[in-house]
């Protein structure tokens, strides 16, 4: 098995897709359609309904985001784009999927899976329109998205990571959907980014969030190119190290993640 590399979604995507419409049945882990049908239909029910302002209460959304209320509402007559060609943000930017050459554009495909407040995780070959869900909202008949997702995500999950070691890049909220437990928790390899620098000659550790997504971007897109496929967790840190970046392991605990502080000093 490829090392399974789990990303946040990003909020800046595509303004629009340019295939066919959405068709659940076509997307990877098909064994979250039931719950990924759940969360459409009370996304677009409430974004469809006439109390607009309860709706932008529920997603988190400004006055001056009606638009993206319209747009969920026709998520299901929507054109849609790859999953990889849809994220727009930071991290995206810097992983910078469509330069890969094609054996490192392979491996992304088989080992990347992006999480997500509306359809739970996608890989990236999966066709999905562009959309604002929110792993915060809570949606009418499905409640608070994060719990919703939590009791759905665990076997799914569990069997996608398969024998390898995961990579846990995901942020805190889309982390709480699916935490490994046991063996596999200790076959995961959690990242958080530090920026490094010295103020009045005493060296600072930050957490800057533009920063830590480019940072994990570039991590990805690192290995990726590299070719490495690491077949443990120490494999696994073990690559990050040879790909010169300056890493600190946390205290192990059996049955939790691994946790490490990549520190970098450039912005």
């Amino acid at each position: 098995m490829p090392v399974l590399i789990l990303l946040p979604p990003s909020e800046g995507k595509a303004e629009a897709g340019t295939g066919r419409r959405l068709d659940l049945s076509r997307l990877s882990l098909s064994e979250l359609n039931p719950a990924r049908e759940a969360v459409l239909t009370a996304l677009v029910d409430l974004c469809a309904g006439p109390d607009e302002a309860a709706a932008r209460d529920a997603l988190g959304l400004s006055e001056g985001q009606r638009g993206e209320l319209r747009r969920n509402a026709r998520l299901r007559a929507a054109a849609t784009a790859p999953a990889a060609r849809l994220y727009t943000g930071v991290l995206y930017e810097a992983l910078d999927l469509a330069t890969l050459p094609p054996a490192a554009e392979r491996a992304a495909r088989r080992s990347v899976l992006i999480s997500s407040g509306l359809w739970g995780a996608v890989r990236l070959a999966d066709r999905i329109p562009p959309y604002r869900c929110p792993i915060g909202a809570r949606l009418p008949g499905v409640g608070a998205l994060s719990a919703y997702w939590r009791s759905a995500m665990g076997p799914v999950m569990t069997a996608a990571a398969g024998t390898g070691p995961v990579l846990d890049l995901r942020s805190g909220a889309y982390a709480a959907t699916w935490t490994p437990r046991g063996p596999l928790a200790e076959r995961t390899v959690t990242v958080r980014v530090l920026h490094e620098r010295v103020v009045d000659g005493t060296p600072t550790r930050s957490v800057v969030s533009h920063f830590n997504k480019a940072t994990k971007g570039r991590l990805v897109r690192d290995l990726l190119l590299a070719g490495t496929r690491p077949r443990t967790a120490d494999a696994l840190v073990g690559a990050l190290r040879e790909l010169k970046y300056t890493v600190e392991e946390g205290p192990r605990a059996i049955g939790r993640p691994r946790q490490l502080d990549l520190v970098v000093a450039d912005l």
